[in-house]
Formats: C-alpha cells, structure tokens, sequence
C-alpha cells in the first residue's frame, strides 16, 4: 500500500503511519510524494506522536512509477497531488479535511488532520481485512 501526498511529509506520513499501527505487520505500507519536501512535518510528528505513533526518523522521498506498480493500492491524500495508475495499480483519493480552511491552523489544525485520517486509514484497515477473510 502506497500513500501519496504533495510534499511526502505531513499527510501521507501520518496516513503511513497510522495504518502501520493499525494493521501491523498484515499490510506493507509505504508512502511518497509528488513534489517531496526536504523534512518530516514538525506538527505532524507531534500529533502522531501522541497516539503512540512515530514518524520522525522518517525522510521523505518522491513518488516513482516503481513504487506505485509494486503497490496494490495507492491512496492520494488532499487535492493537490495527482497520481497516474501503473499497470492497472488501483488510485483512491481521500479528500482529507482542511481546517486551515476554516482558520484553524497550528497544534490544533494537526491533530483534525490526524483524526480525519486516523479516520479513513481504520475504515481502510477494516475493508482489507475483510477482503483478506473472504479469499
């Protein structure tokens, strides 16, 4: 599974993160970015940070033709980045929430990202789960 973002250090590192710790070692997870940035998202890592999840050791990285055909799923989160399906690899875009949006920025901006996120990855976890007991 491959989560996808336009700097690879906010959204799709929590995403990653996140299902990490949600399907533990059932599910490869990776994620990269269109336009990737030089670091990890110091509010990011902080609101992960205290759902037990780390992410700051993590760099991001770009997004390869590679990566998403050795994907089963590649998931893009927010609006801005774009993905062009690789040998049929499925593409699903998760609008995420933008409180910033609604002048909601800082800490507390984050942590909603978090959540809608944290959100859509269980729901995600949830529907490969039970595809996995119905093969």
């Amino acid at each position: 599974m491959l989560f996808v973002c336009v700097r690879n250090g906010g959204k799709s590192q929590m995403a990653a993160g996140l299902m990490r710790k949600t399907a533990g070692d059932t599910v490869e997870v990776d994620s990269a970015g269109t336009d990737p940035g030089s670091t990890i998202n110091a509010l990011s890592a902080q609101t992960l940070a205290e759902v037990g999840v780390d992410i700051s050791g993590n760099s991001p990285k770009s997004v390869t033709p590679e990566l998403i055909a050795a994907a089963d799923l590649v998931v893009v989160l927010g609006r801005e980045a774009t993905v062009d399906p690789v040998d049929g690899t499925p593409v699903e875009v998760w609008d995420t929430d933008e409180p910033s949006e609604r002048g909601i920025d800082g800490l507390e901006r984050m942590r909603l990202v978090r959540d809608d996120i944290a959100h859509r990855v269980d729901q995600l976890a949830a529907r490969l789960q039970a595809r996995l007991h119905h093969q």
